[in-house]
Parts: structure tokens; sequence; C-alpha cells
């Protein structure tokens, strides 16, 4: 890699990545002798404090989905009396195996699943999806003889499931989506090959946020007796209550009879502390299929459910006292404020002209341009401290709207900078794009592996001490 090609660029990363250094306690060795505890519970304060005004007035797309002082203090309080729980030792802990098995059964109620029915719960979303990816080709080769498998997935799929197809040596067939931002039915169904192992859809994907013809595709797999998974990372925990709310929601859970799995984040709308999701299977043989087990080892029987062995127990007995707490009046209450929120915001951004909304979301809004460059106006944004996500294929950005959102005076405050922004751009059209030029580079085919080369060098930057 030829890191000259980003001379200009790479200190400036250095710089936003690393603002603590030489202001803050650094540590490159263990130190000859170990700190006061008081003066590290200050430092670890001070940082924490500075990095909560990022994201507690609601200028940061999706990140912390709730974010309420009291329901943190008490998750934290849950997390404390079980830092040293871990469900590796399940005759240790047991009480975190309860948690588990009543965050699979609470998840899967919630998504209609039938009996029999079942799951585990996970380190987040990629995690779910990596492990549906592997249960599909593990089963696939047991019961159908397939040893080069494929899984045919929408452009706007999470590239969660590109990971899988890397890690298992599973081949990524990609289709696209159409006018209105949903999966392709027609071409997945010229994409079947007899070596497909599973179709994907998603509830909503993260770019648009429209969710995908679930019924329609996970149709096509069950007439082909093969997977369907349903990714419902990003609006499992939320989508459920829009619906008993009376918004159109598509049909996208285990009603539908080809849906045979479901991922659904628990600490996206789940509210639950950062590091816990749910995988779920239409029944127990699949689930099978995604257990390890070693019976030859001289260090004994080992088994895990999931890619990890020792696994924090802190995270799912904090995510169990999360849900149990909140219950159905709480998830209620916290859709219908975001939803109403998001309609807001949505009403806002189609009065504004030269943007244009990206479908019809419901909390997902993701808004491009004919006349501007998107990501001058989203790099205006960032002056203003929004913390928005660029999208691509089309040039795009969106906000992800959470209960962050719905405090008071956030959405207009949102609409009103962002028509100061537009306003900015169309009077400056040469204004810096940020991270625009990047992104284009990323659409053209010769580009992409320059840009691969470029977000492994800011990896790189990541541990620079």
């Amino acid at each position: 890699m030829d890191e000259s090609l980003f001379a200009d660029l790479i200190p400036e990363l250095e710089k936003s990545l690393k603002p603590y250094r030489g202001a803050s306690l650094t540590f490159a060795k263990i130190p000859e002798r170990g700190y006061a505890r008081a003066d590290i519970l200050r430092e670890m304060e001070r940082l924490q404090a500075i990095e909560e005004a990022r994201w507690q007035d609601g200028k940061v797309s999706g990140a912390v989905y709730h974010g309420d002082r009291a329901h943190i203090d008490f998750v934290n309080r849950v997390y404390a009396l079980h830092s040293q729980s871990n469900p590796l030792h399940a005759d240790i802990w047991p009480s975190t195996t309860k948690f588990e098995a009543e965050i699979v059964a609470m998840t899967a109620r919630m998504l209609h699943a039938p009996e029999g029915a079942c799951g585990t719960v996970t380190s987040g979303g990629t995690e779910s999806i990596l492990l549906a990816m592997k249960t599909y080709r593990d089963w696939a080769r047991a019961t159908k003889g397939i040893t080069a498998p494929e899984m045919i997935a929408p452009t706007t799929a999470h590239a969660a499931f590109d990971k899988a197809a890397q890690y298992f040596g599973i081949q990524m067939i990609r289709v696209p989506v159409g006018a209105d931002f949903r999966a392709d039915v027609a071409a997945t169904r010229a994409a079947l090959t007899p070596n497909t192992i599973a179709l994907i859809g998603s509830a909503p994907p993260f770019p648009h946020g429209i969710v995908d013809p679930i019924a329609e595709l996970s149709e096509l797999a069950r007439a082909r007796g093969i997977g369907f998974h349903t990714d419902g990372c990003l609006g499992g925990f939320l989508l459920p209550w829009a619906e008993k709310l009376g918004y159109a929601v598509p049909p996208f859970d285990f009603r539908l009879p080809g849906v045979t799995s479901i991922s659904a984040d628990t600490h996206k709308y789940g509210y639950a502390p950062k590091g816990t999701s749910v995988v779920l299977y239409r029944d127990a043989e699949l689930r099978h299929f995604q257990y390890f087990t070693a019976t030859d080892w001289p260090g004994g029987l080992y088994f895990s459910p999931t890619i990890a062995g020792s696994r924090p127990g802190a995270l799912s007995a904090a995510c169990w006292a999360a849900m149990v707490t909140l219950g159905e009046d709480g998830y209620l209450s916290a859709a219908k404020a975001i939803l109403e929120t998001a309609a807001k915001i949505k009403q806002g951004l189609r009065a504004i002209p030269e943007l244009q909304l990206c479908g019809d979301p419901l909390f997902v809004l993701a808004f491009t341009s004919e006349s501007l460059d998107v990501f001058q106006v989203m790099e205006y944004m960032t002056r203003k401290h929004w913390g928005l996500n660029g999208l691509h294929s089309p040039p795009a950005v969106h906000l992800c709207v959470t209960l962050r959102h719905t405090q008071p005076g956030v959405a207009e405050q949102f609409l009103a900078d962002l028509r100061e922004a537009v306003a900015f751009v169309k009077e400056h059209p040469d204004a810096p794009a940020g991270v625009g030029p990047i992104y284009g580079m990323a659409s053209a085919v010769e580009l992409r592996g320059m840009v691969s080369d470029l977000l492994k060098m800011y990896m790189d930057l990541l541990y620079r001490v």
C-alpha cells in the first residue's frame, strides 16, 4: 500500500482520531507502579464527560438509541452486579443462562415465532448475521451436499453478509434494488442456482430504511427448500411496535412461512447496552448447525453456541433487565415518540426543494440531491456538530432517528440547520465536500482497491498510541 497517495489526508485523520494525545494519561507499557484507583476514575470520568456531550443532545444518527440518564444508571448497576459472570461456565452462573434463554424467548414471541423456534444471544448484529450464514452453509452441506455455496442478497443488505461470505467461503451474489429502494424479486429469482443456500432481505436495510419485499423473497426460498434470513438488526425491536401503533409495516417476521431465521439487535431499539443481539431460527434442528463442539480435545469436552468462548454475562443480564423493565408499554411509548419525530423531520425534508427523500421510510431518513453535492451539505452539518451517515450508490445522507432525537427542539434544530446548509452550498458550490471524494472513488470500480487501502490505514491509526 502506498501511503504517499493519502499524504495530506492521514495527518488530519490522525488528529481527529487521537484528540487526547498529549492531553491525557497515556501508557505504551504497563506502569512500574500501579496508579491510584481514584486518579484513574477521575481521568475516565473526564473523558466520558467530553464524549457524552457529543451524543446527549440528539445530534448523532443512531449510535445511542436510548440515552436517558435513569435508564443508563439502572443498566450500569445491573452490569456491575454481574461483572464477573461468564456463560461459558453455566454451572457457576446459571443466572446468566436463565437471562439469555428468556431474552431469546421474549424476542421470538415478539417476532411471532412458531412453537419450537429457538435462538441464541450474540455480541451484536454482525455476529448474528455471521452465525446465520455459517449455519446455512453447514446445513446445506449436510442435507443437500452443496460444497460451493452461494447466497443472494440485495445491494443494500448489510456489509456483514459480505464478511460472512469472506469468512465462511460462501459466494455472495448481489442483486439490485428498484427505484423504490427495495430488493428486486425478479432479479433474485433469476440469480438462483442449485448452489444457492439462502436468500436475504432486510427490515429495514441500513442505507435507506425501506423494508424489502420479504413476503415475496421468502416465498422464493420456501419454494426452493432453502433458507431465508430476515435481517431485522436495525428494525427488529421497532417495527413490531410500529405495527401495533397502526403504522403500515410490511410483513417480515415468522408469520411468513418462508422465513427461517431472523436477526434482531437488542442493543439498538431494544435499548440494552452495546454488545448484545439475538439470532432466531424456526426450529432447533437448524440451530444445531450453528453450534460448535469438540469431543477429542485433551482439555476436556468443549462446546460453545456462538463464535466466542468466554462472554460477558453482565451484558446479557443488563439486556434482560432493560427488556423487562421497559415492557410492552415502554417499547410502544418509545416507538410512538420516534415515529412521530421521524414524520416531522420527513415533512420538513420534503419542504426543501433541493433535497429528495429516498422513498417513504419510517425512521431511517435518507436524502439525496439532484442539484447540489449532498456531501457538501453533510460537511456543513458536521460543522454544526451533527453526526450523519454518508451513503453512496446513489450519493446520499441519512439520519437514523432514535429517542435522542425526540427531545424538545431537536427535530426543529435539525431542519433549521439543514435549510441553512442547503443555502450555504447553493451560494458556495466549491465548498469542501468532506468524505465526498472518498465515496466518489469508491463508486469507481477501478479505484475501490485504493479506497480499501485507505480504510486499512484508518484502522491502523486506531491502534496507534
